[in-house]
C-alpha cells in the first residue's frame, strides 16, 4: 500500500457568510460555547451557485481549554435553479494570527441535479472577517 502524500480535490464553490453578533455561554461543562447565527450568504462556483437561506443556520462553537475552537455548523442553500441543499460541517478554528477555519462539509439534496452531492466529502478553508467568513469549498476526488 502506498502512502498518499497529496489529496486530489475539485473546486466546488466560494461561500461568503454574514454572521450575527455571537452569544456567549462562558465556562460550560465542555468549555466556552459561542453561538453565531448565519444571517445570509452567497455561494458561487462552477458546481453550485445560489444563496444561503436567511437565518437558516448557525455555528455552535466550543472554545477548548487549549484556545482552539471546534466548529459545528448547519445551513441551507437555495441554488439559482431552485434546489435546496443542506450543508453541515465540523472543523477547527486555529489560534494563530489568521484564525483560519478548516472544515469538512457534507451535503444533502433530493433535487435530481444535485444528488451527486449526497456522496461528496468536502474540505474547506475559511478566511474570517468582522462578522463574516468566506470559505473556498472543495470535494475530495
Amino acid at each position: 500500500m502506498s502512502e498518499i502524500t497529496e489529496l486530489p480535490v475539485e473546486f466546488l464553490f466560494t461561500m461568503h457568510l454574514e454572521l450575527a453578533a455571537p452569544v456567549l455561554m462562558p465556562s460550560g461543562p465542555h468549555g466556552t460555547r459561542v453561538f453565531v447565527t448565519v444571517l445570509n450568504g452567497t455561494v458561487a462556483g462552477p458546481k453550485i451557485t445560489g444563496t444561503v437561506v436567511p437565518s437558516s443556520g448557525a455555528d455552535w462553537v466550543t472554545v477548548r481549554a487549549d484556545g482552539y475552537s471546534q466548529l459545528d455548523v448547519r445551513l441551507l442553500i437555495t441554488t439559482d435553479d431552485g434546489a435546496v441543499v443542506s450543508m453541515q460541517y465540523g472543523g477547527i478554528l486555529d489560534t494563530g494570527p489568521d484564525r483560519r477555519p478548516r472544515t469538512a462539509p457534507v451535503f444533502q439534496s433530493s433535487h435530481e441535479r444535485y444528488l451527486w452531492l449526497n456522496n461528496v466529502q468536502g474540505v474547506a478553508i475559511g478566511t474570517p472577517g468582522r462578522n463574516e467568513v468566506t470559505y473556498q469549498v472543495y470535494a475530495l476526488a
